[in-house]
């Protein structure tokens, strides 16, 4: 159902159409997001859109920018209260796989295929500070960087080639397709490999599991 043609700002009809957007990759995937299709969302010409975006591999690159600040957003929403609440290191996985999930991981890697490259903001280095703050003395700030830069990595491709990957390694069935035992054992490496504090929490979903059991290693460096 299209949204009634109404007199809207340039900021308004920006954040209709990423919206609009947004939700058609969530439901089908990049190929779905097309200027026509977008247009129809919002109860705008195909004209309109382009004359807010260009075309469509500006809109595709805004809309991965769109993602970023969404990203962005959440993460500081959970960073609020997150070492209050025993720092949840599942918490921070589970927000990076949701976005991704979303669409936002194909996104990505097909402006990436098509030649496009993000300059890069840093919007993970609330992420970095926190969990680095969590660390013993000592421990390398690049690691930390490493680190969530290879988590991020992988909930981006988790999202698209995850259940393929669990196949290749012999896991099979609905196993195979359910990533939540995959994101659990990212948090714990993430737990490992940084040698967080023994306080620091896993979450409570994921206590009791014998790999996630047991004092943290010891940080590099």
């Amino acid at each position: 159902m299209t949204t009634p043609r109404a007199r809207r700002t340039p900021e308004e009809a920006r954040r209709l159409i990423l919206d609009a957007a947004a939700a058609l990759l969530a439901e089908s995937g990049v190929a779905a997001v097309q200027m026509r299709a977008v247009a129809a969302r919002v109860g705008m010409t195909d004209a309109g859109v382009a004359h807010h975006f260009g075309n469509r591999e500006k809109l595709l690159a805004e809309l991965l920018r769109h993602g970023g600040r969404r990203l962005r957003d959440a993460l500081q929403g959970l960073l609020a209260s997150w070492l209050d609440r025993g720092a949840d290191l599942l918490e921070l996985v589970e927000a990076l796989h949701d976005l991704y999930r979303n669409g936002y991981g194909e996104l990505a890697i097909a402006l990436h295929a098509a030649g496009w490259r993000d300059p890069g903001s840093g919007m993970l280095d609330p992420v970095v500070d926190a969990l680095h703050r969590l660390r013993p003395p000592g421990g390398s700030l690049e690691d930390t960087r490493l680190a969530v830069a290879a988590l991020h990595q992988a909930m981006a491709m988790e999202a698209l080639y995850g259940s393929d990957f669990r196949r290749s390694a012999g896991i099979s069935g609905a196993a195979a397709d359910d990533s939540s035992a995959q994101v659990r054992w990212w948090a714990r490496q993430l737990h490992l490999a940084l040698g967080l504090r023994p306080g620091t929490d896993l979450g409570r979903r994921d206590q009791g599991s014998p790999a996630g059991s047991g004092p943290p290693a010891r940080a590099p460096g």
